[in-house]
């Protein structure tokens, strides 16, 4: 009785430090990486905007935007691999400092965009110019915390894309009816000028604001900083490792992408789609999409964040994901079938929001609890780079079946059943790999 007593007294104060030490970096470094992710991706996904006034002054189609829309994620394609590799090597600090400063200008130079052409070639810059963000800071957050303790850190971090929206979709919609005209630019101009600034802003903060390594963060005590590193590499040295070659011919590697493309799928037909959605369901002013779109984007904070505290808490990644993902299919589907009631629309874009986010953060929980180093930084670049061609397939399809069918029903059948697919997929990975 006496030794349970004393070991309960020793152990529990160690907890309790190692509590505090993941805290304190978790304060440190997730505010400034949530932040980072918020304007990359209202800058990634403000065309979504910008189309409503953009499509009608420059006479492009449904299937212009589309392909515009998508083809970032081709330059992305082509380059995310070597950009996470340049990350593991030279170090986050600096490269997601490149990358934020870049495309921070090439977002702002958007506004230049005249014809099809021109529309094109600046979006392919801008997915040259944030690939490996994404898949950097997945690689980066593997660095500090441990698989037990990684969901919600993710989770943390990919809320950045409903705040964006939550707070980005208002933003927006005031920027284009406020400065509509102003100095002979229209909205949609001033919309991708203004919305490019904080990037640059925020890349060159990160510079001065955050740690590449635990050894190089001069705001931990020496204590934490071995108690860190201690967790990191004990849960390192029971990871397979991989060579480059081994990586790109791992079977289970190309699951988890085909997994991925299913519910990036279903994602960014939210992110691209939700302003046109709503002004579909009825409403034309462009401020009211705005506060309208934002109320997806609210529930899905929520979400992500309380799925993903369940899936740390239970140590369980498979139905998490697979649930939500089905929660998104079924969301679109409603969406889709009620597009003609505006309130039933609107609660199947909130359901279908919910999902289709959620399903980012609970994925990455997969892949790195059993990847480390060089194969870490190579495999979520694979799968990240491939599956985020869906990002590219898309937004085109869904142009293309709207041109051809004059409506988005097709589409959103089609997307939502990309998730049910990705949700059956989840149960092809073992549960004894991931869930930990």
């Amino acid at each position: 009785m006496t030794e349970s007593v004393i070991q309960t007294g020793a152990i529990a104060p160690a907890d309790r430090f190692e509590d505090l030490a993941y805290r304190k970096a978790a304060w440190r470094i997730l505010p400034l990486l949530l932040l980072c992710y918020l304007v990359a991706y209202l800058d990634r996904v403000n065309v979504g905007f910008a189309k409503l006034q953009m499509s009608d002054d420059l006479q492009f189609s449904e299937a212009v935007y589309g392909l515009g829309a998508g083809i970032f994620f081709i330059a992305y394609f082509l380059v995310e691999i070597p950009s996470n590799l340049i990350l593991h090597r030279v170090g986050a600090r600096l490269w997601i400092a490149r990358i934020m400063i870049t495309w921070g200008i090439i977002s702002s130079a958007m506004a230049l965009v005249s014809t099809p052409m021109s529309f094109y070639i600046m979006r392919f810059l801008l997915g040259i110019a944030e690939a490996g963000f994404y898949p950097g800071v997945i690689l980066y957050l593997s660095y500090w915390f441990p698989t037990h303790r990684r969901g919600k850190m993710y989770a943390l971090f990919a809320t950045a894309v409903p705040l964006s929206g939550l707070i980005g979709a208002p933003l927006s919609g005031w920027i284009m009816s406020a400065f509509n005209g102003d100095h002979g630019f229209a909205g949609w101009q001033w919309l991708f000028f203004l919305e490019g600034l904080p990037s640059i802003a925020v890349g060159i903060l990160v510079i001065f604001c955050l740690s590449d390594r635990i050894s190089s963060a001069g705001w931990l005590t020496r204590e934490e900083k071995t108690l860190l590193q201690t967790r990191i590499d004990a849960e390192t040295a029971g990871h397979q490792t991989h060579s480059l070659k081994e990586v790109f011919l791992q079977p289970r590697i190309w699951l988890l992408t085909a997994i991925y493309f299913c519910m990036i799928a279903g994602f960014y037909t939210v992110g691209f789609w939700l302003p046109t959605l709503i002004r579909q369901a009825g409403v034309s002013d462009v401020l009211q999409v705005g506060m309208l779109t934002a109320i997806p984007y609210a529930a899905a904070a929520m979400t992500m964040i309380l799925v993903s505290r369940s899936a740390d808490r239970l140590r369980e990644r498979r139905w998490h994901l697979a649930l939500t993902a089905v929660l998104g299919g079924i969301g679109l589907f409603i969406s889709a079938t009620w597009s003609d009631n505006f309130t039933i629309s609107m609660i199947g874009l909130t359901l279908g929001s919910m999902g289709a986010m959620s399903t980012l953060p609970l994925f990455w929980s997969l892949p790195t609890a059993f990847l480390g180093g060089t194969a870490a930084a190579a495999g979520i670049a694979l799968i990240n780079s491939w599956g985020n061609l869906a990002g590219f397939v898309s937004p085109y399809l869904m142009g293309f079946l709207k041109d051809t069918t004059h409506s988005t029903t097709i589409g959103m059948y089609v997307m939502a059943s990309a998730l049910f697919l990705g949700a059956l997929l989840v149960f092809k990975i073992p549960g004894k790999l991931v869930n930990r």
